[in-house]
């Protein structure tokens, strides 16, 4: 009775999602799939980063947590299974597990071809490649069993913010379904930066010289997401269409 989740850019008009979680199902019957999301925008492997990263840890030991978002499958990128304090993570090696790496996980790449459909289609890793894998690790067998130990993953080089003298620097990686702008700041470098001392938060013409605890303090707010990262947001309102903010925009702290 493992638990397997997903996270996929696949949206659920097609039944590639569905078709992944019968090869889940015919190799391990008890599996519990739990669809985190399908819905992140497609390609875009830094906003799968930052999902995964965020949910992950709420999940029991054991569970088995399936990424597939993955512009170049079939290409020269490598398959992996990643494991983290009692967790395994499936997919491309293409930067997706970037925030899991400061944790010096193990790392195995997936070549054993029995643990694979046959034939492999180049264009769905996740039915032939992954889905078989999470199927059989949630079964109880070794990431070492898949193929060789690697430790030179694949990273994204934007994802973190950066701090230079008296400023912070970041952006937006994603809007949630409300149109709230979440960043890759997080509350704790804010704080850690700033001190006790005075800050303004800028992004685009809007400043903000304090968080906010909730949506409902003000028209535009600046708050520390239940994630832990900056976001801003409007009450019973979108950020982005009011703004006009897009994913990527820089958001800047500075201090006196």
């Amino acid at each position: 009775m493992g638990i397997i989740t997903l996270l996929t850019d696949f949206g659920v008009k097609d039944p590639y999602v569905g078709v992944m979680k019968g090869v889940i199902l015919g190799i391990d019957p008890g599996a519990r799939v739990i669809d985190m999301t399908h819905e992140v925008e497609p390609q875009d492997i830094r906003e799968a980063a930052f999902l995964v990263d965020d949910y992950w840890r709420y999940l029991p030991p054991g569970t088995v947590h399936v990424v597939v978002v993955d512009p170049t499958v079939g290409g020269a990128r490598r398959p992996i299974v990643v494991s983290l304090k009692g967790h395994h993570f499936v997919g491309p090696d293409n930067g997706v597990f970037t925030l899991l790496m400061d944790n010096a996980p193990d790392i195995h790449v997936i070549e054993n071809r029995n643990f694979m459909l046959s034939p492999v289609s180049p264009t769905f890793h996740g039915r032939d490649i992954f889905s078989p894998a999470a199927a059989r690790l949630s079964r109880g067998y070794s990431p070492q069993a898949f193929g060789r130990r690697i430790t030179d993953p694949v990273l994204l080089g934007d994802i973190h913010p950066v701090i230079g003298g008296r400023t912070l620097k970041g952006n937006v990686v994603r809007f949630d379904r409300f149109g709230n702008a979440i960043t890759n700041i997080k509350g704790s470098a804010l704080r850690y930066f700033a001190g006790e001392g005075p800050f303004e938060v800028r992004i685009g013409e809007h400043v903000f010289a304090a968080l906010d605890r909730t949506y409902c303090e003000g028209d535009l707010t600046c708050l520390e997401g239940s994630s832990g990262y900056l976001e801003f947001g409007v009450f019973k309102g979108d950020f982005r269409d009011k703004t006009g903010t897009g994913k990527g925009d820089p958001v800047t702290v500075t201090r006196p």
